[in-house]
């Protein structure tokens, strides 16, 4: 299943730097890892935002679920989703 998110970021300006720095460092890292099996398949900045609009191909919701909620960066994070099916009159036969 595929899925729009956007995702903002809000960490404490109270966060000392060294523990910001390790959660981005974290999230990256776990960022990687789904970009590379597939499961985060797009991600995009939003102009002048901490925040981004990614997409998910992920088997079913609960597997979105918990995918979200091990992201390190997660606690700090407003979440909209917003799932997504193909499009008939799509040219790209790679959509589902």
């Amino acid at each position: 299943m595929l899925f729009h998110i956007r995702m903002d970021v809000n960490l404490p300006s109270t966060m000392p730097q060294a523990q910001s720095n390790q959660l981005k460092a974290d999230e990256k890292a776990m960022f990687q890892s789904l970009q590379a099996s597939g499961a985060w398949r797009h991600i995009w900045r939003i102009a002048g935002h901490y925040a981004n609009i990614s997409v998910f191909d992920v088997a079913d919701v609960e597997e979105l679920h918990a995918t979200l909620m091990a992201l390190p960066l997660f606690a700090y994070m407003k979440i909209e989703i917003m799932p997504l099916c193909r499009h008939p009159s799509s040219a790209h036969d790679d959509d589902r």
